[in-house]
């Protein structure tokens, strides 16, 4: 089908108001934590690579590519110079990315510096990898920043993107970004350069926290999908959740990228998902189940992880230990579940749900905080089905988070037990337990093994602190 000139100059019009000198529709004043890496990237990038902005829909990635547009044009970059394009626009996918570069030149008049093309979901744009690799080869004053909510596996194409395309994983809102959005009074909070540094605070330290526990509740039902994270009625932000999230990731988004015609059968995966979030899972059990081959079940698995709707935790260990463990799931967002299974506040009510869903959000912040520096993140299980949630390994030690969010009690040695087993058969240096209640908080004192050192925090906090911009832990300082 042809596309005039005139059309696609039309619509980048739109997109491009600093071309005639306008700024465009107002923009949120405060940045996602990814926003100074994305930043860096574009003004100075340390290697010639093409930046791929990965999350999942309605995450904000679009708001981030206008405040980088904003920044840009603050830093002195030539308005003619930039240019945004969304490829889900029906105009753009069908003329394609030259041709909208082509009318885009013709309009605007190449000015000395760098050319700065931000692609708004690029999983249409076809060869996206073959056609980025070329320009990151050949046209090196082109900076590419590309965004994708369903990006295919680049590591199944030969013509990948390696050594020529840097990620940035935007997860959801943490939930220090989800109480800025919705602009939240709180008392002020004492800076944590690390979680490390809880070691060296004194009781008194501790006592002066503020509770944080409603505001995180709320967090756990909304969620951190930006549009509905600020809506005042939660069953209508459920509603667009279920809509334009899930909705057409199952049902556009995979049979438009990945042609998947067994839509049905994957949609039935993701509602088994969604009732056993946290779960370690028997592929075969599953297959079972909901009469799918064991293959066809891995692959939906492979498909939902590209799509950023899950993520999927391998078992501690390495070669035939990982091979033979079976992954624990957990949903990208807390909110998920609740909106697909229709559970309003009521949810709260039940202590097993809620643990759950804190345990998915303490991963999730732990996976944005540490994902660029390759931290490796397993579970373990051990003897009588013991456990560890999550187990970081860096600098050649692990450190083990779990996560006791089921009551409001103090947690005791008796509620740790895998965490002890775990210690008895692996050398650690250190270990957080994430617990619910504020007084539930600081080193754990008179455990029978001396060398045994354990924080608790409560989850608001941890995830408060995990979550903020400036927190400057690096991954070493974990096992510090």
């Amino acid at each position: 089908m042809f596309v005039s000139p005139e059309q696609i100059l039309s619509v980048l019009s739109q997109f491009n108001p600093w071309w005639n000198g306008q700024v465009g529709s107002p923009l949120p004043t405060w940045h996602r934590a990814a926003f100074p890496e994305l930043r860096r990237w574009v003004l100075s990038p340390p290697a010639p690579r093409a930046v791929l902005l990965s999350g999942a829909r309605q995450v904000g990635k679009t708001t981030l590519l206008r405040q980088l547009a904003a920044e840009l044009l603050r830093a002195g970059v030539h308005p003619s110079n930039i240019l945004y394009a969304t490829f889900d626009h029906p105009i753009l996918k069908l003329a394609g990315v030259d041709t909208v570069l082509k009318v885009w030149r013709e309009r605007e008049v190449a000015q000395p510096g760098p050319e700065i093309l931000l692609l708004d979901e690029a999983q249409f744009i076809p060869d996206w990898a073959v056609w980025m690799k070329h320009q990151v080869d050949f046209v090196p004053q082109r900076r590419i920043v590309m965004t994708g909510s369903a990006m295919p596996l680049l590591e199944d194409s030969p013509e990948s993107g390696v050594g020529r395309l840097h990620t940035l994983r935007l997860t959801t809102l943490s939930f220090y970004e989800f109480l800025q959005l919705r602009e939240t009074e709180l008392p002020e909070l004492p800076e944590l350069a690390g979680l490390q540094h809880l070691w060296k605070w004194t009781p008194k330290d501790f006592a002066a926290l503020p509770d944080l526990t409603g505001h995180f509740h709320e967090y756990l039902l909304r969620g951190g999908f930006p549009q509905t994270a600020r809506m005042a009625n939660l069953v209508e932000a459920q509603r667009l959740l279920r809509e334009d999230v899930i909705d057409k990731v199952l049902k556009r988004d995979m049979t438009a990228v990945y042609g998947v015609r067994r839509v049905l059968e994957l949609e039935h995966l993701f509602l088994y998902l969604c009732l056993h979030d946290g779960g370690i899972l028997n592929l075969e059990e599953v297959g079972k189940e909901l009469r799918l081959s064991r293959q066809t079940v891995q692959s939906f698995l492979q498909l939902l992880e590209a799509a950023h709707l899950i993520f999927r935790l391998p078992a501690f260990g390495y070669g035939k230990e990982v091979l033979r463990g079976r992954p624990k799931i957990y949903l990208a967002d807390p909110a998920i579940s609740p909106a697909v299974m229709l559970r309003g506040k009521e949810a709260l009510e039940d202590f097993g749900l809620l643990g759950v869903a804190t345990e998915s959000v303490v991963f999730k912040h732990l996976f944005a905080r540490f994902y660029s520096q390759h931290l490796r993140f397993s579970y373990w299980r051990g003897k009588q089905d013991l456990e560890v949630d999550v187990v970081a390994e860096v600098a050649g030690q692990t450190v083990p988070f779990e996560v006791k969010y089921r009551s409001a009690q103090h947690t005791g040695a008796r509620e740790l037990k895998g965490l002890f087993q775990f210690y008895e058969e692996r050398q650690c240096v250190r270990g957080y337990v994430i617990t619910r209640d504020l007084g539930d908080i600081g080193s754990m004192q008179g455990l029978r093994n001396s060398e045994i050192r354990l924080m608790k925090v409560p989850a608001p906090l941890f995830c408060y602190w995990m979550g903020r911009a400036e927190l400057v832990d690096s991954a070493s300082q974990l096992a510090m």
